[in-house]
């Protein structure tokens, strides 16, 4: 093809150009706009495409389909060579707070063992009182005399419903025996008083208070005293829980160390029935008392508390209603149940056990995880009984040992019995 003699000019390429409407008229045609529609199609496709490859790709699980952990070391290699860089992370790193505001509480240390003095274990010695005044010198003379080292003790008492002195009296014996002297023994590590009344009106003489009905409404009384005590004192740091009575006149000093020694839950020594709200602890002893009369000391026991369950008193038990309280020692209530009053002697091996399924409140020796489990005193019928039995029944039902030791005797203030009760 020969070019023009000039060389290519605007004008020389325009005459080669078809006509503007030929043009036209091939960009209007269907087959052309379908052509295009087509392509326009097919392009957004694969950049769609291509896109969701890329994003997909960010959370492909690359390597063997195993954890880390069971990798091999090639594997674990081509694993993270698709990561842009390994991050490993140390879940077992301690974390520490230290706001003032969260407490931490491990139990998992608080242990009851035949070896609580050797091990440092805590005991909490309970007592609730009421119109005790009177009591509390003797009470307190005995409790200085205790051996188990006083530092590893705390005190706590309720007092409620009181007319007479007990508050007063209580602060100033307190005072007495915490004080550091060269006289008195060892302080204890602490002492906690805890007041409340639950309206009580009933005098505490003996026709009022061993009176037959007067007996479910105040072992229900007796037996919420006992748990809002137990739940104001018991801390995390305390191993045992001790129940002691304020009436006791004399008892052995190495009672803790003797029942910690037996290793039962519950233990109680022989008790008899007294004149204040009753305590207990896990090992159970009968209660008796001297008595002297022309020149004779007479020597009683009549607590009926601490038994053993009888059949007789299972079938009372299923024909009554479900909240009536049996109530042991009154005509009323004929269960031929077993007496632990009835079968020691204190001349007699001191250790020797029996099973009990009802205890006395005198003196009662629980590991605290007894109480901490929920074993608490029944203010309301429990199988038909109420506090320490309801609480006896109550740790038995739970798997709990309740234990007794008929010739492991604690002396009670001398009390008349009520005429007519057996």
């Amino acid at each position: 093809m020969l070019l023009p003699k000039g060389g290519v000019t605007w004008k020389s390429a325009k005459a080669q150009l078809p006509p503007s409407r030929a043009i036209w008229v091939f960009l209007t045609r269907t087959r052309f706009l379908l052509c295009v529609a087509l392509a326009g199609i097919v392009l957004l496709l694969w950049r769609g495409v291509s896109t969701s490859a890329s994003e997909m790709q960010r959370f492909y699980c690359w390597g063997p389909s195993k954890p880390p952990m069971q990798m091999t070391p090639n594997e674990a290699a081509d694993w993270n060579a698709h990561l842009q860089t390994p991050v490993i992370f140390n879940h077992h790193e301690p974390l520490v707070i230290n706001s003032s505001t969260i407490q931490r509480v491990d139990l998992n240390p608080i242990q009851s063992t035949v070896n609580a003095v050797q091990n440092k274990e805590r005991v909490l010695i309970l007592t609730p009182l009421r119109d005790a005044s009177a009591y509390l010198p003797k009470y307190f003379d005995l409790l200085s005399e205790i051996t188990y080292p006083h530092h590893l003790i705390d005190l706590a008492f309720l007092v409620g419903d009181s007319t007479d002195d007990t508050l007063a009296t209580l602060s100033a014996e307190l005072a007495r025996i915490q004080k550091t002297s060269d006289t008195l023994t060892a302080p204890f590590n602490s002492a906690l008083i805890v007041e409340k009344d639950f309206g009580v009106v009933t005098t505490q003489s003996v026709a009022d208070r061993h009176a037959f009905a007067a007996q479910a409404p105040r072992r229900k009384i007796m037996a919420r005293a006992r748990n809002y005590l137990l739940s104001a004192a018991l801390k995390p740091e305390h191993s045992w829980v001790y129940w002691r009575d304020v009436d006791i006149v004399d008892c052995p000093k190495k009672i803790l160390e003797d029942f910690v020694a037996h290793d039962r839950d519950i233990i109680v020594p022989s008790t008899c029935k007294h004149s204040g709200i009753q305590t207990f602890p896990l090992t159970l002893a009968d209660v008796w008392f001297h008595r002297y009369r022309d020149g004779k000391d007479i020597e009683g026991r009549f607590d009926y508390n601490s038994w053993i369950e009888s059949d007789k008193a299972l079938r009372l038990a299923a024909s009554l209603p479900k909240d009536t309280i049996i109530v042991e020692g009154y005509k009323e209530f004929d269960t031929k149940r077993t007496y632990m009053a009835k079968m020691g002697d204190w001349r007699q091996n001191k250790d020797e056990e029996v099973m009990l399924d009802g205890i006395g409140g005198v003196n009662i020796v629980v590991k605290a995880h007894v109480h901490r489990s929920g074993i608490n005193f029944p203010c309301y019928a429990f199988e038909n009984q109420a506090e320490t039995e309801g609480f006896a029944k109550m740790a038995k039902r739970a798997g709990f040992e309740v234990v007794g030791l008929p010739n492991y005797v604690v002396w009670h203030i001398d009390t008349e019995e009520k005429p007519g009760n057996t």
